[in-house]
């Protein structure tokens, strides 16, 4: 007799929203998966069609629950922001994220690294970064065909998908938007807007205070009107023309 092998429902597949773990391993590279993920979410705050995630599971394949990747950053064009557990493709119109970045880590052992190189590259990632802080160091992979293959020159490297700009100096990563501003963190862009509120109080001021002046010239030119046609009137009264003067 053949028995035949029931494939799983796949409606009844739970995909974890956590794979146990950790979203980094020190202050540094934590530091760094928040400064690239919320200056991209700055970046593309107008773009409604561009989702960007921290650390957020993605499964590729439907039904299979085993396979699936974190990335530390990654971004997906053409989906919409939003609540997500985890990234499910079959889910997003089967759209791959484009755009993938880790942050090595001392935690980190090579064999690990290479399978999520492999993994980038089997399911259709575009782009793919991985900073090394501990050496000042950036690798990018851009797929060509079915591979990723690595570019020579990270020094000046413009994202095809994002726009943006990688620099690489000997003691950090820097990255630049479109118009060449740079990525910042949150604490250097409230110190930004303090001082841009600050301007703008003192420019606020400085307008009062020349309304003042302007208010103060005007009303001391009013004034010296009056005295001029009082001093008029009371000659006129004592029969004293100006205009015959």
């Amino acid at each position: 007799m053949i028995t035949q092998l029931q494939s799983p429902d796949k409606s009844k597949i739970i995909y974890p929203d956590d794979n146990g773990e950790p979203m980094s391993d020190n202050t540094e590279q934590f530091r760094l998966i928040v400064w690239i993920k919320e200056n991209l979410e700055l970046l593309f705050a107008g773009a409604v069609d561009v989702f960007v995630a921290g650390n957020l599971l993605w499964y590729p394949v439907e039904g299979n629950n085993k396979i699936s990747q974190a990335p530390d950053v990654m971004v997906a064009f053409g989906r919409p922001k939003g609540y997500r557990g985890s990234y499910q493709q079959w889910n997003e119109d089967n759209i791959v994220p484009q755009v993938a970045f880790e942050i090595w880590s001392p935690g980190n052992r090579l064999t690990p690294m290479l399978q999520k190189l492999r993994f980038y590259e089997q399911y259709g990632v575009e782009e793919y970064y991985l900073y090394d802080p501990a050496n000042v160091d950036l690798t990018v992979w851009e797929r060509r065909e079915e591979r990723l293959e690595p570019i020579e020159e990270v020094n000046g490297w413009v994202s095809p998908r994002m726009g943006v700009r990688f620099q690489v100096s000997e003691t950090e990563l820097e990255i630049f938007r479109p118009d060449g501003t740079p990525f910042v963190s949150f604490v250097e862009l409230a110190q930004l807007r303090e001082q841009a509120e600050s301007r703008a109080e003192q420019e606020r001021q400085r307008a009062e205070q020349e309304r003042q002046r302007a208010e103060q010239a005007e009303t001391m030119l009013e004034q010296e009107r009056s005295r001029s046609q009082a001093l008029e009137a009371k000659l006129r009264d004592m029969g004293i023309d100006l205009n015959q003067l």
